[in-house]
């Protein structure tokens, strides 16, 4: 059978985490790291999984008190994770925009290193000149040139990882030994983007080279994912587009030589879990309203919108205005490409349901969820990864860092049961929980 991948995220405090439940913890303290990663671990899942935010975000010129209000250097964190897990592989979203090849590789070697080969990194770039204000170059690179950035940069990180050999180390006491001749290339490199020339200072990881993860759902980011990643983390998340979806980037593989195999595709999910699928029901919506208040509501529609909404009730209906088409209320999230198109879409659902502005937010900004009795949530998930819609899924909990606990101990092993998830786990490191090929040696920068 077909077998399901599964991965932890902690997001950070967001409109994902509902931060104001009791039960809710710190987003800072290692505890809640440790809890959720402890937990994600006693289920066999494959990895752990950070977010990184490099710019508070602010509405208006506020700080969103409801959005992403500080988030811990992601590998910093891992590094301590990895003196307290034992098989969870640990990945950290790095920005390839603001970081240099020579420098991240190192880092990310390093974690591989102290965790035994369990690193991995998830590409993600930015053209946004706010988030680029904290950086030395600023705003500069234009969006189109992101991924170019971004492959030359993994590209290179690769020849970098490579040019130790397997067995450099010879650590010979009698001979005096230490290094085996030629073990180490010489890696020059000149392209758009980078130039660099020397050795690289940290040997071969147990890995050979940290998993790459991606996010990018563009037609450049398909490209890519095809060329580039292990992992796929999508957000498509019902079946008919998880298929679609899944078909048009395997497919894509078979040009750089891969097979569907190689590439890994995990969409990000939520998940409502009862004793019966009406309680599952009852408890989804309720999460659903504590995620979107009135005052997330209304910043979601200014979103959209580009203008100030502020003046609407959001428990009342989607006021009769038309969008701005280029103002952006918002700095730090990911600008609305098609403004106009997606308020119009928004309008035709409000009007076809007949929604608040509260409730219209809720049917559009929620992600993929699993709503039912763990014996429901376990056979929709087996059912996405048998019928090809995914290959598993990175569970984003909403209460941090309890939050995957109900997850762990009642639906886990119902998929043990359907021989569909692993009862432990089968290697040391994360390309082998995710059933990946051992990564290249050798290539050219």
């Amino acid at each position: 059978m077909k077998q399901v991948h599964l991965a932890a995220h902690f997001p950070g405090v967001n409109n994902t985490t509902v931060w104001a439940d009791p039960r809710s913890q710190s987003q800072i303290d290692f505890s809640s790291f440790q809890q959720l990663a402890r937990t994600a671990e006693r289920a066999k899942f494959d990895f752990f999984f950070l977010a990184e935010g490099l710019r508070l975000r602010e509405l208006k010129g506020r700080i969103h008190d409801l959005d992403v209000v500080g988030r811990p250097e992601a590998l910093t964190v891992l590094a301590a994770l990895s003196a307290v897990t034992d098989r969870l592989g640990l990945a950290a979203t790095v920005n390839a925009t603001f970081n240099e090849p020579y420098e991240l590789a190192r880092r990310l070697a390093t974690l591989d290193h102290l965790s035994q080969g369990r690193a991995a990194w998830n590409v993600v770039t930015t053209s946004d000149a706010f988030t680029g204000e904290n950086f030395r170059r600023g705003g500069y690179l234009d969006r189109s040139e992101r991924y170019t950035r971004a492959e030359e940069f993994v590209r290179l990180a690769r020849v970098l990882w490579d040019s130790w050999s397997p067995d450099a180390v010879l650590a010979d006491q009698e001979s005096g030994r230490f290094l085996r001749s030629d073990a180490v290339r010489t890696v020059r490199h000149q392209g758009r983007h980078f130039t660099v020339e020397g050795r690289f200072n940290v040997p071969r990881s147990p890995q050979g080279q940290p998993v790459i993860i991606q996010a990018g759902d563009s037609e450049e980011g398909r490209e890519f994912a095809a060329a580039t990643a292990d992992v796929i983390f999508s957000r498509h998340g019902t079946l008919e587009a998880g298929r679609a979806f899944y078909a048009d980037v395997k497919r894509r593989l078979a040009r750089y030589g891969r097979e569907p195999h190689q590439l890994k595709i995990m969409p990000a999910a939520t998940f409502a879990l009862g004793d019966t699928d009406a309680e599952a029901a009852e408890h989804a919506a309720e999460i659903r309203r504590l995620q979107v208040g009135p005052q997330t509501a209304i910043a979601f529609l200014e979103q959209i919108w580009g203008r100030d909404m502020s003046a609407y009730d959001p428990e009342g209906p989607l006021p009769d205005v038309e969008p701005e088409g280029a103002q952006d209320v918002s700095q730090g999230r990911v600008q609305v490409a098609d403004r106009l198109g997606v308020a119009a879409r928004w309008q035709a659902v409000a009007r076809a349901k007949d929604l608040t502005i509260r409730e219209l937010v809720i049917e559009m900004t929620g992600r993929q969820s699993f709503v039912g009795s763990p014996e429901t949530v376990a056979g929709q998930i087996e059912e996405f990864v048998r019928t090809d819609a995914a290959d598993g899924f990175i569970l984003v909990p909403h209460l941090t860092p309890g939050g995957l606990d109900d997850f762990a101990a009642r639906v886990v092993p119902l998929l043990q049961e359907r021989g569909v998830y692993r009862a432990d786990y089968g290697g040391a490191t994360l390309r082998d929980h995710l059933g990946l090929d051992a990564a290249h040696v050798g290539g050219a920068a």
